[in-house]
């Protein structure tokens, strides 16, 4: 199959699972039938947040979500059924290491939900540890293989967290996001593509100079992968962190939008789940926020 996207791409990402159930509810391990409903009602608040966007000018054609089977299956079956792009996470959640959600059966699920796009995050970093390095990219060369022999898409969530070496050399964390960070993530991709693992769609964390997005948009592209794009990543980030690395990236060659979730739904979604916000309002806030990063990425 030809690898990549040809549209633009704006995902509304909400498929957090472990850090979700924690941060906002205080539930470690696995939560029992009412927190499970509590906080698959959250996710449902954050769905009809992206849906407001929609009816309030959000451009349907490029409007994405992205949400978890093990919260979201009933959102997932309502945006099937409306036509709405969406993608499923197959991580098993909270781990360094790449593994499987459902083990062997990944398949069965990716199969039954039939998402849009199969998305995976993945911590690598070419100097950190080389057994976990190859042992991920043996499970990631297993998925890349089913995904494309299945006529399935790809989203590839690639996250290189500097090792303590790196992040002293650089001089601290902010001088390693900047200074080494794009070049350890072009490192991390072309290794990534030598182990045969083809994602569709990179989804990329936030880089500070054009420049860069520049240089990693080619290695992306590199070979006979001229369709293969790349979407900005939050990180979480405060909105002026965010909006620049929205404005760093579009118009370069190759990135065609962004994947953001707790900065568009995080505060919104604190106060509704404190009760100091009411449903309505809370789902209105995270529209206008998802919103307004669409338009920033357009040059607003």
């Amino acid at each position: 199959m030809t690898l990549g996207y040809d549209k633009s791409l704006y995902v509304l990402a909400f498929d957090h699972r472990g850090s979700f159930q924690k941060k906002f509810f205080g539930v470690s391990g696995a939560p029992n039938a009412e927190e499970t409903v509590r906080i698959a009602d959250a996710k449902q608040v954050i769905f009809e947040g992206a849906l407001k966007a929609l009816g309030e000018g959000a451009p349907r054609e490029a409007a994405g979500i992205l949400v978890d089977e093990q919260f979201g299956a009933d959102i997932v079956r309502k945006a099937k059924a409306d036509g709405l792009t969406f993608a499923m996470p197959v991580e098993k959640s909270g781990q360094e290491e790449f593994d499987f959600e459902y083990g062997d059966a990944f398949g069965e699920h990716i199969t039954e939900f039939d998402p849009s796009f199969s998305k995976v995050l993945v911590r690598y970093n070419t100097e950190g540890d080389p057994e976990m390095n190859a042992r991920q990219s043996e499970r990631l060369k297993r998925l890349s293989d089913w995904l494309h022999a299945n006529g399935r898409k790809f989203l590839f969530e690639l996250l290189v967290p500097g090792t303590a070496e790196q992040i002293e050399a650089a001089g601290g964390e902010e001088a390693y996001d900047t200074d080494m960070r794009p070049a350890l993530m072009r490192r991390a991709i072309g290794e990534i593509q030598d182990a045969g693992i083809e994602p569709d769609i990179w989804k990329i964390e936030g880089i500070d100079k054009r420049e860069d997005c520049e240089m990693i948009a080619e290695q992306t592209r590199a070979g006979d992968r001229e369709g293969v794009v790349c979407v900005v990543l939050g990180r979480g980030a405060d909105d002026d962190k965010v909006d620049h690395w929205l404005r760093t990236g579009a118009g370069v060659p190759g990135y065609v939008g962004f994947a953001i979730g707790r900065s568009i739904w995080w505060d919104p979604l604190k106060g509704y789940v404190d009760q100091t916000v009411g449903r309505d309002e809370a789902s209105s806030a995270i529209s206008a926020n998802y919103r307004r990063f669409i338009s920033v990425y357009n040059g607003g």
